[in-house]
């Protein structure tokens, strides 16, 4: 029987912020980026008793709560805390999974005997967090990585619960589906018009209606449903399934001509991290948000793995030029999936045109690393510089999802 642990930061930036300030404890804050079109990256409890909620434009958030101070979120501080953060995990456990820049999961299975129960280390945790930070942290335990999270969820803020496997049934029975990890609104709104809105009811049916409405993720759900999660606490960042950013643009942007160039250096950023690692893609997709907030993607599968920037980009263009704008453009993101290891360079790179474009890459990259991204760009993207957004929660401390910030 496993135990899995999660430890969810309660309004980390904000947190990080207040601590950071004094002037700001007590107080409602709210996170926001450098650039003039932000929204709300993550909000202090003192703001979200008002109404104040992750992705709200800065006047409706201000509306909502007249008193709200804005704090321009500052990377270097939450990603050094997040380092900080795991090295206290590693103190208990090897496998440590960070699976956002202010959640982690914990296999403590194997460190019962020298801890204590799950309860105890949860309030250790805890404790050496307060201390050290003076951050508030909610601690989530199960027999898997599912119950751990719901534990989470329900407890926040501060808190600290441990669903055991016998009180399974009971705690889920009666939950709505889209209180799970993993079922969002879609896939609720699917389960209802079959009947199913409640976990109880998810657990009890037929796992051929399922495959027959959601195919191969069927009789996962049917799982979920009774509170049932095989994956695993995954320590090496290595197995990430895909390598991408997203931008919020300074402006509207329509031209065809700008939506090339902030592809351009999306398609850098994704194409830089994938070289780093030695991995390549073959499949490239592209986000689309208009400034309705409608949000979409689409993806397109190439007959080769790439990471090449201009190989990136030209895939990239080729999907937005299928599509038929219907609004002006707020965000682009652009992504990079089907990952695999390079090894070694394939038979065309010996010619000397890819030999030159490689040793072009290599070299931009090694710049940049060395002092700072954007030290050495594209042309065509100077024109559209912008400030640097809150960094991702999707942050990890290493592998192939950390980022310069």
């Amino acid at each position: 029987m496993r135990t899995i642990l999660l430890v969810d930061m309660d309004s980390f930036f904000a947190s990080v912020e207040q601590q950071s300030n004094p002037a700001l404890r007590g107080k409602p804050v709210a996170v926001i980026g450098s650039g003039k079109r932000t929204v709300i990256t993550t909000a202090s409890y003192e703001a979200r008793s008002f109404g104040v909620k992750t992705g709200m434009n800065v006047w409706e958030a201000k509306k909502v709560c007249p008193k709200l101070i804005f704090v321009t979120g500052n990377n270097g501080k939450y990603t050094h805390t997040c380092r900080m953060l795991t090295e206290i995990y590693s103190k208990y456990t090897s496998e440590v999974e960070v699976y956002s820049i202010d959640e982690a999961f914990l296999d403590i299975t194997g460190s019962l005997k020298l801890f204590g129960s799950p309860i105890e280390i949860g309030k250790m945790i805890k404790r050496e967090i307060k201390e050290r930070f003076g951050l508030n942290a909610t601690i989530g335990m199960g027999p898997n990585k599912l119950m751990a999270k719901l534990a989470s969820d329900i407890s926040k803020p501060d808190g600290l619960k441990f669903i055991r496997q016998e009180e399974i049934p009971e705690a889920i029975e009666r939950l709505p589906v889209d209180a799970l990890w993993g079922i969002g609104g879609k896939i609720a709104e699917k389960l209802g018009a079959l009947g199913i809105r409640t976990c109880g009811e998810l657990g009890r049916a037929p796992v051929s209606l399922l495959k027959s409405r959601f195919g191969i993720i069927g009789e996962r759900l049917k799982l979920m449903g009774m509170g049932i999660d095989t994956s695993p606490v995954m320590s090496n960042e290595e197995t990430a399934k895909s390598v991408g950013h997203s931008m919020t643009l300074p402006r509207d942007i329509w031209r065809e001509e700008e939506i090339e160039a902030y592809m351009l250096k999306l398609s850098e950023m994704a194409g830089r991290r994938a070289r780093r690692y030695k991995l390549a893609g073959d499949t490239v997709t592209v986000t689309i948000r208009y400034k309705s907030f409608r949000t979409f993607t689409k993806q397109l599968k190439i007959n080769r793995h790439i990471n090449d920037t201009h190989e990136i980009h030209n895939t990239a263009m080729e999907i937005i030029r299928g599509i038929k704008l219907s609004d002006s453009v707020r965000l682009l993101g652009v992504s990079l999936s089907g990952l695999r290891e390079t090894g070694m360079p394939a038979q065309l790179n010996l010619l000397s045109g890819h030999l030159k474009k490689e040793n072009l890459l290599n070299t931009a990259d090694g710049i940049n690393d060395r002092h700072g991204d954007s030290t050495v760009s594209w042309a065509a993207y100077m024109p559209y510089t912008s400030r640097p957004a809150v960094i991702s929660p999707a942050w990890r401390p290493a592998g192939v999802h950390r980022t310069n910030v």
